[in-house]
């Protein structure tokens, strides 16, 4: 298994970071944004379509996007814990660099919910 580094270029659109995934680590995944299995990713599509490398790049609030808070969305915030606006959030703030060196510190694939 690969250590977690920090890369932008594992960020996924949707704000998880793919450089901390044990698929990812363990060579079994690309990362979201290099996956070409990865087209049936609503958020993923709409990122592309519009230009984003995130949805921290677009004006509308991530919680009121019926793309972002798609019902798979729930299922794996519900699982996972994950809070995946708040790292849509913290992109916005501090920008794709402090995102990626925060996850890495963390060795986390999001911030995860309170």
């Amino acid at each position: 298994m690969k250590n977690v580094t920090t890369d932008t270029r594992h960020i996924a659109a949707c704000g998880l970071y793919c450089g901390a995934c044990r698929k990812f680590l363990n060579g079994k995944c690309p990362g979201c944004k290099q996956n070409d299995k990865a087209g049936w990713c609503k958020i993923r599509s709409c990122c592309t379509a519009n230009k984003f490398s995130t949805c921290a790049e677009c004006s509308r609030n991530v919680q009121e996007c019926k793309v972002f808070s798609n019902w798979i969305a729930k299922v794996f915030a519900f699982l996972f814990k994950s809070d995946r606006p708040a790292c849509i959030r913290y992109i916005k703030e501090h920008g794709e660099q402090a995102f990626a060196d925060e996850m890495s510190m963390r060795k986390s694939q999001t911030i995860k919910k309170k």
